[in-house]
């Protein structure tokens, strides 16, 4: 089994990332992670989370409490449930960042 591990800033400035970390398998992914993770506050924190964990591929939407939304995501592969997940965090990143940003600040009141 071959072990895919990376990071992928998204901004010049190493404030957004992604952290991607997948096992492949005769040209299959068999497990995966793509996170995308935002600096706030001088600290790295999760934002949104695509992976396989419990034996299936779903998105968590986190919150800055610890809080994840879990949802599932139904596609035929592995395979194309990560294509879809680095896609999405790429075109989407800034808004689930404004919108952990907002929880962030909802949260002080």
């Amino acid at each position: 089994m071959q072990k895919i591990e990376y990071l992928l800033y998204l901004t010049s400035d190493e404030t957004d990332r992604l952290r991607v970390t997948a096992m492949k398998d005769a040209g299959e992914i068999r497990e995966f992670v793509v996170q995308y993770e935002a600096r706030l506050m001088n600290s790295w924190h999760p934002v949104v989370r695509y992976d396989t964990a419990h034996g299936f591929a779903h998105k968590d939407i986190l919150s800055p409490k610890g809080a994840a939304i879990k949802q599932p995501l139904h596609f035929e592969t592995f395979n194309l449930a990560f294509t879809f997940a680095s896609l999405d965090l790429k075109a989407n990143w800034r808004t689930y960042r404004d919108r952990y940003e907002q929880e962030m600040e909802d949260d002080k009141r």
